[in-house]
Formats: structure tokens, C-alpha cells, sequence
């Protein structure tokens, strides 16, 4: 299995390349060079599969037993979930009217990206003790992306992680899970400004590609392949556990809600779908909507600024994986993928040709949602189920309900559930509600905490380089 550039002007690299490259050379996104087609006899199998088995066979399709053997492989994701809090891993919540919810967040920080995370971690170990290599992790984070990368990787001897955290925009139990990590490979940054503002520096180190390669750095952030991979493995499960029947012709459809930012789980749908599995998508946002007016009439463009919402994780102006579903959905057509993105990051706004954007609105549905719809969702969703939805997956539940009322036949429908309500107590309170906190999160209040303020007045990328390089000093000494 290789793997190309969305741009096309990178060569091409195996699953070991694209792991440990985060973007491209050429600033575009790794992606397979060939999609396996899945034909009916294998969905029929794999509906069979725990979440587990589920994820070795996507892996062992994208990465190939010359890389990885397969008993190799399956110890390796086996080892990844053992530390997850149910014993299937992720959990189906069949609720009232129809309203099914995934629960991908039974990991170590209680959020969606432990899954995806824990296995690329081992992956990444796996190939390092083999060349007897270190490489240092660059994470910019909304929220849970970089407590998940932490956990994935903290006390590895061959793995040193930076995160860049949003000062005052991550919840305080987020800022807790990165601040209260004190591993000798692990440092913690808290920027005066947002998501989007933090990544900038860090791309200004990775276009450095002397410097990359000196000090091996990788990213960690969905850009990352390896991510998206496992990612997958959540609407075949969905599909799997909402599909009445598979002896039916053609296969029935599901519909997948996915609540998305940076469009990760989305980007994972949409080749979950190439590859033949029948879902259909809905993109569900917060109130920060490029997706849902992207997908609605092709508009790809910047807010004037991000909004601060209840669904922090998803207060996010450039979602990047788009790039990828660009590429996927025009026929591996990197030509006008690299010029639709080069236009993007020159002017910030582009209009997608009307062809893509047609796909593109016949293989995603998308709705946006407020901060006060949120909280009424999570409201009615105790109400009725006693159940406790956090904020981003109240966002993906709130569009269950509107079609509810609009009374339109539709399909199996499962929402994905990112992460616990425990995660965000402001965003109960806000809904009239009562947080339920487990012990250990609560503990999280009484730890030291690290973490290094990046301040307007600082100067972010000679701040990052230098504490790359101090890392790498220490893994050589």
C-alpha cells in the first residue's frame, strides 16, 4: 500500500512514511494511492468483529504484513485498548425514538481521539525500537487532542511530546489532563490565543524541512494518516450495530452523524463510503460553520473570527482534513486540490468548482447548531433517557431531533459521541443539569501542574524550536 500526496508533487511513501510525516513535502496530506473495495462477503464478516478485530483488519488492509506482520499487528492494537474503561471498547446506546449514540470515549482522557491515538502510539513505537530512532511530537490542540497524545505517549523513552494548548478556550478538566503530566518527555504550552492562532508557529517549524528532519519531528494532530485509519473503524462499527439486515439487496443505508471540527471522523467517512460501505453523512458543527457552508453551497472561507461555543473542541475556522475529501471526492485530482488549497491559504476563501461541490453534497449531509440548541438537546436528552451528552455530542443529537420533527423518512441513524459529559461540567451547568464527575478526574485539582505560558509578546516558533531542540539534546545525553 502506498501512499500519495493530496498536491501531488511529494513522492510517494509506504504506511511507515506517512506515519512519521504529519503533512507532506509539499504541504498536502498523505492519503492511499488505491482504496481496496470491500465486497459483500468481507462486510458480512467483519459484522461479526468485536471494535478491536474491527480495527486490525482496516490496519492490516493500510499498512501490509511486510511493514507489520499480522500477529505483530494484532498484539500491538490489542495493546492499545487495554487500557479502556469498557470491555468492548466503544459502546452503542440505543435511547428513545430511534436515537442511537456511540460512546467512543471509554479511554484513559475520556474523549474519542484515545482510540485513534493509542494505536498510532504503538505503531510509532513499534517502527522506532526497530531503526533505534527518538522522534519528537508537535501537537496543537483544541482541547482533546493533545491530553489523548500525551497519555499515548508519556514516559516513552523514544518519544518526546510538545502541545500547544489555547489558554482560557480548553475547559479547566482539559487544561488539567496536559498541565498535570509532569514526564521528563512531555512539555506543555498555554498560548494567549486560539486553536487556529496556534498552529501557526508550529507550521512555520515544520515548513523548515532541514529542521524537521534533524530532529525528527512529527505531528500528531488529524493531520496525521495514521489517525484517520483507525478513525474508520468507527462507522463500520456504527454501520455493523444499526444495519437491520445484511441479507438484504441492495444493503440497506445507514446515516452516520458526525460531529466534526477539523473533519478527521469526516474525512474517515468519506473513504469508509469509497470503499463501499453504505453510509450516508451528516456533518454536524457548532456555530463556527465552514463545514455546513461549504458542503451547502461551496463556500470555503473564513469567518471573520472563530467563535467561542459550548462545543470548544469544534471552535475551529480552518477544518484541514477538507483537503482530503477535496482529493477523495474529484477523482484523486491533486491538481486542483493543491490549487483550491493554495488559493485558501493565499486569500482565505475559495469556491469549490461546481462539480466537487456537488458530490461532495451527495456524499454529506450538514447542519449547524447553537449553543442554545446544544443546551436544550443535552436538556431533553436526560429528560427523556437519563442520559448525559456532552456538548459535541449534543450537536450531532440536536440534528436526530430536528428531523424527528420535520417527520421525513430517513434511515438507521447513529450519532457518534466524542467524548464524556464529564468532560465539560460548565456545559451541564449551562443546561440546567447536575455534572457527575469520576473520582479521577476530580483528583486532577489537587496535582502539580507545568505549563509554560506563550504569551502575545513572545516570539511562538523560537520558543518551539528551542525547546525541540533542548529535547533532542537530552534523548542524545
Amino acid at each position: 500500500m502506498w501512499y500519495v500526496s493530496t498536491r501531488g508533487m511529494a513522492p510517494r511513501v509506504d504506511f511507515e512514511g506517512a506515519l512519521f510525516s504529519g503533512y507532506a513535502p509539499d504541504g498536502g496530506l498523505f492519503m492511499p494511492e488505491e482504496l481496496p473495495q470491500l465486497s459483500r462477503e468481507t462486510l458480512r464478516q467483519w459484522s461479526a468483529l468485536s471494535y478491536p478485530s474491527l480495527v486490525v483488519e482496516l490496519c492490516a488492509l493500510f499498512i501490509g504484513p511486510e511493514l507489520i506482520p499480522r500477529d505483530d499487528l494484532n498484539d500491538l492494537i490489542h495493546r492499545a485498548f487495554r487500557r479502556f474503561r469498557h470491555r468492548e471498547v466503544v459502546r452503542l446506546s440505543r435511547l428513545r425514538d430511534g436515537l442511537n449514540v456511540l460512546e467512543l470515549w471509554h479511554g484513559a482522557t475520556y474523549a474519542f481521539k484515545d482510540l485513534s491515538l493509542s494505536c498510532t502510539a504503538q505503531f510509532l513505537q513499534y517502527f522506532l525500537q526497530k531503526r533505534g530512532k527518538h522522534v519528537t511530537v508537535v501537537v496543537g490542540t483544541s482541547g482533546d487532542t493533545g491530553s489523548a497524545a500525551i497519555e499515548s505517549v508519556r514516559g516513552a523513552k523514544n518519544v518526546g511530546i510538545i502541545v500547544l494548548l489555547p489558554q482560557g478556550h480548553c475547559t479547566k478538566i482539559q487544561e488539567l489532563q496536559m498541565t498535570t503530566v509532569l514526564e521528563e518527555n512531555v512539555r506543555v504550552f498555554g498560548v494567549e490565543g486560539n486553536s487556529d492562532e496556534l498552529d501557526e508557529p508550529i507550521k512555520a517549524v515544520f515548513a523548515d524541512v532541514a529542521f524537521v528532519k534533524k530532529h525528527n519531528l512529527m505531528s500528531l494532530n488529524s493531520i496525521n494518516w495514521s489517525r484517520v485509519l483507525v478513525q474508520m473503524a468507527h462507522h463500520f462499527f456504527a454501520y455493523f450495530q444499526c444495519v437491520p439486515s445484511l441479507d438484504l439487496h441492495p444493503l440497506p443505508d445507514v446515516e452516520v452523524v458526525v460531529p466534526t471540527g477539523a473533519a478527521g471522523n469526516l474525512a474517515a467517512g468519506c473513504i469508509a463510503q469509497k470503499m463501499g460501505l453504505p453510509i450516508h453523512l451528516v456533518a454536524a458543527v457548532n456555530c463556527n460553520d465552514i463545514i455546513h457552508r461549504t458542503v451547502q453551497r461551496g463556500d470555503f472561507s473564513l469567518s471573520e473570527t472563530v467563535k467561542p461555543t459550548l462545543a470548544s473542541a469544534m471552535d475551529i475556522q480552518v477544518p484541514y482534513n477538507m483537503e482530503r475529501i477535496f482529493w477523495l471526492l474529484s477523482g484523486s485530482d491533486s491538481q486542483m486540490t493543491r490549487g483550491l488549497m493554495e488559493q485558501f491559504e493565499r486569500t482565505q476563501s475559495v469556491s469549490l468548482p461546481e462539480e466537487l461541490q456537488s458530490k461532495l453534497s451527495a456524499a454529506v449531509t450538514s447542519e449547524s447548531v447553537s449553543d442554545e440548541a446544544i443546551t436544550q438537546t443535552m436538556a431533553r436528552c436526560w429528560e427523556e433517557n437519563q442520559s448525559l451528552l456532552c456538548p459535541h455530542t449534543a450537536v450531532a443529537v440536536s440534528y436526530h431531533y430536528q428531523q424527528m420533527l420535520r417527520q421525513t423518512p430517513s434511515p438507521p441513524r447513529c450519532c457518534l459521541a466524542p467524548a464524556s459529559a464529564a468532560k465539560f461540567p460548565e456545559a451541564i451547568v449551562a443546561a440546567g443539569l447536575s455534572p457527575e464527575t469520576p473520582t479521577e478526574i476530580l483528583a486532577l485539582e489537587g496535582k502539580e501542574t507545568r505549563c509554560t505560558p506563550m504569551r502575545r509578546s513572545d516570539d511562538w516558533t523560537v520558543m518551539l524550536r528551542d525547546t525541540i531542540e533542548n529535547m533532542g539534546r537530552r534523548w542524545r545525553a
